[in-house]
């Protein structure tokens, strides 16, 4: 464990000084010319006293109220020179002082000096003294800790951060990607600036904005750009904060922002996470939790209530506005709710944009390229591909980051990092042929994805990978193209069955199986496309909310649930048939394509479907022609 200077300092010095007045204490009772005088030599007092009676002491000096002298005297054994010796008298010579007299010896008394009572009354005063200041030492630092004890009786004030003019070093021109959501923020921001502009036409500030998308799409950095463009008192704090294992205080700290976003009014509060205290009330089972709900009925009562809040603005960001309470999300309360989706071509390539501004690209790398090869990513997933691509530069100490490291981290960024390449062996030869499969089908068949490269190269779990290129206006899917795509999932094991056989059928196609289970089962039960018709039997969420959808009923009989197994199994039937035909069909192109990938390891798009061109006819797919 790694201590500060001012914790040893703080147990050191105690000690030290405790030792320093021990050490003046047993000295306290000499006084302080003692040591001037004290002589190197003893002598008894027997000897003394002969020296005495032979008249060879010169002069006495007495100490510690007669009980220690200082003796000079001649000695005949050193030349008659006179030599210092310290002589221990005893408690009971009264007539020492007369002999002196009577003798013409000159003595002086020293009388004892009384300090030695203060000294030992700071020595008793000083532990509690320190002992007293580091306490309130340590208090003191452990009062900017949260949580700490200095902070005991203050578990009920808001711990929202505060800025009266937020520096975020973010601002609008610093956020790509998302315009329509810049525009509505932007207007909040106009609104705090300009509001005359708005209210000589009537309309009012809106009281609460709140920010909905999926994680890393730019939620909180659109906050950051509103407290760096605003220039109005900003608070920030995440929703977790609110709630803790004392009853009350959550609703205290609600109190205790609102007042002080009153006194500070007109003022942006940003509540990050606010699913984690607006989840909704009356949950049962799984769901239930009074302290939190206090909270959330404070919170609503303090965003709209009888009293009002007039010029503070509530931003909140959520990925899940699903398990939000309805009352926290009318108006009144988020009279806006603004969508942060992930961005299209013409966003991302803005993103790239932004972040390469302060990377060291070359001239050859196309950011359009990366935009359009990245479809499905979020901000946050650009920003974290391009400094990937900066460490691999960084590792194979090149100058620029070039098309050769961009294309690698798109790769460990989706499919997570290259392992040691395969041997020329039999499992190699079968990865190969899995792997041809699936390009193949998807080559072949005119509905499907263009197929943008395959390879060997192993990255995390998976063996060999096959990359697709998406088309990017997808937003909606016909039947045929989620047909092709259950066939062209299923190539791999169709070429393992074809090639092999049977026997030797692996389990390299269970991720696979998975994606061709899910897709048949949302055309029967989602989407209306089997023989059960138009109906949709299962509901659109995706993760259950313990609170809300813990025993529900089921929405469709036995009868039913039996034959959407039929109807799913019945397509994932036709499809794997017509990946077998494929598969069969062009035995020859599949071989020389499984040669070729053995030895290059991986094969561009291109090369791949100008292969295949030569054996059998290619379908002209859509291609996606961004306007950028």
């Amino acid at each position: 464990m790694k201590l500060s200077w001012r914790v040893i300092l703080l147990w050191t010095l105690p000690a030290l000084i405790i030792g320093f007045f021990f050490w003046q204490g047993a000295f306290s009772s000499a006084p302080a010319d003692m040591g001037r005088n004290t002589a190197s030599t003893r002598m008894t007092y027997g000897r003394f006293l002969e020296y005495l009676d032979a008249g060879r002491v010169t002069s006495v000096d007495l100490y510690e109220g007669g009980r220690t002298a200082i003796v000079e005297a001649i000695d005949p054994e050193l030349d008659n020179r006179i030599q210092r010796l310290r002589v221990d008298l005893p408690g009971n010579a009264p007539d020492l002082i007369t002999r002196l007299r009577s003798d013409n010896i000159s003595f002086d008394s020293h009388p004892i000096r009384n300090d030695g009572a203060l000294w030992g009354l700071l020595g008793n005063l000083i532990f509690p003294v320190l002992l007293i200041g580091g306490l309130f030492f340590l208090f003191r630092r452990s009062s900017n800790v949260p949580g700490g004890p200095g902070q005991a009786m203050q578990f009920g004030k808001s711990r929202a951060r505060f800025s009266m003019e937020a520096k975020t070093g973010v601002m609008f021109d610093d956020v790509a990607g998302i315009e329509e959501a810049k525009e509505e923020l932007q207007e909040v921001v106009t609104f705090l600036k300009k509001p005359e502009r708005f209210t000589a036409v009537g309309a009012k500030i809106p009281k609460g904005v709140l920010l909905v998308g999926p994680p890393g799409t730019g939620k909180t950095l659109l906050a950051k750009a509103i407290a760096g463009e605003a220039g109005v008192p900003f608070f920030s704090i995440s929703g977790s904060e609110f709630v803790e294992m004392f009853v009350g205080v959550g609703a205290s700290r609600v109190r205790d922002l609102f007042k002080k976003a009153k006194e500070n009014a007109p003022c942006i509060i940003f509540i990050d996470e606010i699913d984690a205290v607006g989840r909704q009330r009356g949950a049962g089972i799984g769901g239930g939790n009074d302290e939190r709900e206090q909270t959330l009925n404070q919170l609503l009562t303090e965003m709209d209530g009888f009293e009002g809040n007039t010029g503070i603005i509530i931003i909140a960001a959520t990925n899940r506005p699903d398990v939000l309470d309805s009352a926290l999300l009318r108006p009144g309360r988020f009279d806006r709710q603004v969508t942060v989706d992930a961005p299209d071509i013409k966003g991302r390539l803005e993103v790239l944009n932004v972040h390469a501004r302060n990377k060291k690209i070359a001239p050859e790398v196309s950011l359009e390229a990366i935009a359009r090869r990245t479809p499905g990513f979020t901000g946050a997933d650009l920003a974290n591909l391009l400094n990937e691509a900066a460490i691999l530069t960084a590792r194979r100490r090149k100058d620029a980051i070039t098309m050769l490291e961009i294309d690698d981290a798109v790769d460990r960024v989706v499919a997570g990092m290259e392992g040691t390449p395969l041997v020329d062996s039999k499992s190699k030869r079968l990865i190969a042929y899995h792997e041809i499969g699936h390009a193949i089908i998807g080559t072949l068949l005119k509905d499907h994805d263009p197929v943008q490269k395959v390879t060997l190269i192993p990255r995390g779990q998976a063996q060999g990978l096959t990359w697709f290129t998406p088309n990017e206006e997808q937003g909606l899917i016909s039947r045929s193209q989620i047909l092709a795509r259950i066939s062209g999932a299923l190539g791999g094991r169709a070429a393992e069955q074809e090639i092999f056989g049977d026997a030797e059928v692996t389990t390299g196609a269970g991720g696979d199986l998975q994606q061709v289970s899910s897709m048949a089962r949302q055309m029967v039960t989602r989407f209306g496309m089997s023989d059960l018709g138009p109906l949709s039997l299962e509901s659109q969420q995706g993760e259950v909310f313990l609170g809300r959808d813990w025993m529900t009923k089921s929405e469709y009989s036995e009868q039913i649930a039996s034959r959407i197994d039929a109807q799913v199994r019945s397509i994932v039937e036709h499809c794997y048939d017509t990946s077998l035909r494929i598969i069969r069909d062009n035995r020859a192109v599949i071989d020389r394509l499984v040669d070729l990938l053995i030895e290059k390891e991986t094969i561009d798009g291109d090369e791949f479907r100008q292969i295949v061109s030569e054996y059998a006819e290619v379908p002209e797919k859509e291609q996606f022609v961004p306007q950028i």
